[in-house]
């Protein structure tokens, strides 16, 4: 029986949502691993980054019409994201993870995570059900279960694994192309572009994440 995960986006692109590269090395994994995705994204509006200088631009857009240029229009509210239905969560990284789907970019330790992705991670959780985070994606998985000692990594940051640490999480240091599996909490994360890494470098890490979480699944 094909395995079904949820993947949460956070927009198009590393600076203002999901990372690209880090999303679809996962869709293409989970597919030879013949595993049925369907793609969830708050429907909210984000301000706009100019990729070729790194500026705010005053012009907003909607995240999940956003990530849908990367699940090819497949896309449901994150609202309606049930863990019932699924076998496992996947969070790829990019900076939405941490301005979209939290404020952990300005809160750190102390961010909150948008309800619908709260919920969504506390439900898989109490339902044991796997949780994969890449690159900063980690860090709202520690925000919200970070009281339960979950192990995971974000790879060698000293200033964001210190914030981790604040949560209650607890951090393994990781290489690029590896990942960390917590198997009593069914966690798995790899750094993935939180390293200055090489594509094909990111796409092994997420190889081994992905997996992972279809055999947890």
């Amino acid at each position: 029986m094909k395995k079904k995960i949820a993947i949460v986006l956070s927009g198009c692109g590393n600076k203002d949502g999901s990372e690209i590269h880090e999303s679809v090395s996962l869709i293409i994994h989970l597919s030879q691993l013949d595993a049925e995705v369907q793609f969830f994204a708050p429907d909210q509006n984000f301000t706009v980054v100019n990729f070729l200088t790194g500026e705010k631009l005053s012009e907003a857009r909607n995240v999940m019409i956003e990530s849908a240029r990367i699940s090819r229009s497949q896309m449901r509210p994150l609202k309606e994201l049930a863990a019932k239905d699924f076998d496992g969560l996947a969070l790829p990284g990019g900076s939405g993870a941490a301005i979209n789907l939290s404020n952990w970019a300005s809160a750190g330790a102390q961010c909150k995570v948008i309800p619908e992705l709260e919920k969504a991670i506390i439900d898989f959780h109490k339902e044991s059900k796997p949780i994969a985070a890449i690159c900063i994606a980690p860090t709202l998985v520690a925000r919200v279960l970070g009281k339960h000692k979950v192990t995971l990594t974000i790879g060698d940051d000293s200033k964001t694994i210190a914030e981790i640490k604040k949560t209650g999480a607890i951090h393994e240091i990781c290489p690029v192309d590896d990942f960390v599996s917590d198997r009593e909490h069914k966690i798995i994360t790899t750094p993935a572009y939180m390293y200055d890494a090489k594509p094909h470098q990111v796409f092994k890490g997420i190889g081994g994440l992905a997996q992972e979480l279809v055999e947890m699944a």
